[in-house]
């Protein structure tokens, strides 16, 4: 595979609007009052306000209605999963198409970003210094939004690029890393200051920290695909890498001709996805339960269908087979649902004599993530695993808070989720720094 195809393969699938596409499609709006779209929006965006000053050829105007609710408002036209949030909100929607409200916000950010025009600018400096662990979504909403109100933001980031999932995470073809990079330039251009190359644990300590910063935020998401337990699962690749490998190659990415992905959420399709573009004859998604119990997004899978690939349902996945030293296939355990689990889900069961193989020369694993060692290491109390926090986003240790993956324990962890929550602690912080000056305590 050179590198022309690979450019081809995983192009953005839905190109830019057109100015005569954009105004056709904004004045099918019917800008509803107390509009469903922008309560289904995480962000609550006044989704008719953006689109009405598109109709008018008020860009900078649409673009600045965007920006005030969601600071990655970039990220979230591409990623969003419109269908299930705003757009399957749409009154439109069940007897007509709804409005393509995804593409009308990109339309008004790419507007913005393509003439590097900052629409938002911060207030006058309070003196107040804010810490944050994590350049993803929730660190860099929370960020931009805490620099909007003046206060001096520190973000440290371990990766050498900023941007966490939106960067290495995302697929290409959904969000390229130049738009993820882009809208880290603009939460940098508020005056929040961006290191690199630092992680707390290594050579970022919390108590160098807390001595420096009069307030922390931890947005440091999860980790790896957890372990299988599977004789040769050293040689599975894991998802998330997998994802960032085809992003941002230190070396010619590698797809196989026959690849298995283990797993059934939006990170499996992904992987599935991009195995598939680049040149896999076939691709097989291998999931325990069957697609009503799937993760992943229900137009996720029919557009993996629509890619041609497979699906290998009630199947559990038992050893990596090798043939002559060479990976060869899968083999699985034939399953059967069960009652419910403790979690409300079929459990599974596998079927007596039922096992059987599937030819393999790469095989990822994408099955969710785990939680970092560096929640116990800092001496936080956890729930679930997941950093435990209260309303105000205040962890156990006084005054450290986390947002994002990290704390989703319970609800869904997505992009437009994160960012919200990076706003909502962005306002307990501003709150509490403002009720500090307010009773005279010393920055």
């Amino acid at each position: 595979m050179n590198d022309s195809d690979s450019a081809i393969g995983l192009d953005e699938t839905h190109g830019p609007l057109s100015r005569v596409a954009a105004l056709r499609e904004a004045h099918r709006c019917l800008f509803c009052y107390d509009a469903p779209c922008t309560h289904a929006c995480p962000t609550h965006i006044d989704i008719p306000t953006f689109i009405k000053k598109i109709s008018t050829d008020n860009l900078l105007g649409s673009a600045q209605t965007i920006l005030e609710a969601n600071l990655l408002g970039a990220t979230c036209a591409r990623v969003c999963p419109v269908q299930e949030l705003c757009e399957g909100a749409c009154v439109l929607e069940p007897t007509h198409q709804p409005i393509s409200i995804g593409r009308l916000q990109r339309y008004a950010m790419d507007y913005v970003y393509d003439r590097d025009i900052q629409v938002l600018h911060p207030a006058a400096a309070t003196g107040r210094r804010i810490a944050i662990i994590g350049s993803g979504p929730a660190g860099l909403s929370c960020a931009g939004e805490l620099a909007r109100k003046g206060h001096s933001v520190t973000v440290y980031e371990k990766r050498d690029l900023p941007g966490g999932l939106s960067t290495y995470g995302i697929i290409s073809l959904r969000e390229p890393v130049e738009v993820a990079l882009a809208e880290v330039r603009m939460i940098a251009q508020l005056g929040v200051t961006i290191l690199t190359g630092r992680e707390l644990g290594n050579n970022l300590s919390l108590t160098e920290l807390q001595e420096t910063f009069d307030m922390i935020v931890l947005s440091v998401g999860l980790g790896c695909s957890p372990q299988l337990g599977l004789p040769g699962e050293e040689h599975l690749l894991d998802g998330l890498e997998y994802v960032e490998n085809s992003k941002i190659a230190l070396e010619p990415f590698s797809v196989g001709k026959r690849v298995v992905v283990i797993g059934a959420g939006n990170t499996a399709i992904d992987c599935a996805t991009i195995a598939r573009r680049l040149g896999a004859e076939r691709v097989t998604i291998v999931y325990r339960r069957t697609e009503n119990e799937m993760s992943a997004y229900p137009h996720e899978y029919d557009f993996a269908k629509q890619e041609g690939i497979a699906f290998q349902f009630l199947a559990q996945p038992a050893e990596v087979v090798f043939e002559g030293g060479k990976l060869a296939g899968l083999r699985c355990h034939q399953m059967r649902l069960g009652s419910p689990d403790a979690f409300g889900r079929p459990s599974t069961a596998a079927v007596k004599g039922g096992d059987f193989t599937i030819e393999a020369d790469q095989i990822v694993k994408a099955i969710g993530q785990q939680k970092p060692a560096i929640f116990a290491a800092l001496g936080l109390a956890t729930e679930d695993g997941y950093i435990a926090v209260d309303y105000e986003f205040e962890t156990s240790i006084p005054g450290v808070f986390a947002i994002g993956d990290c704390i989703r324990y319970r609800g869904e962890a997505s992009t437009v989720m994160a960012v919200q929550d990076g706003k909502m602690a962005a306002a307990v912080l501003h709150a509490k720094l403002s009720a500090e000056v307010a009773t005279g305590k010393e920055a």
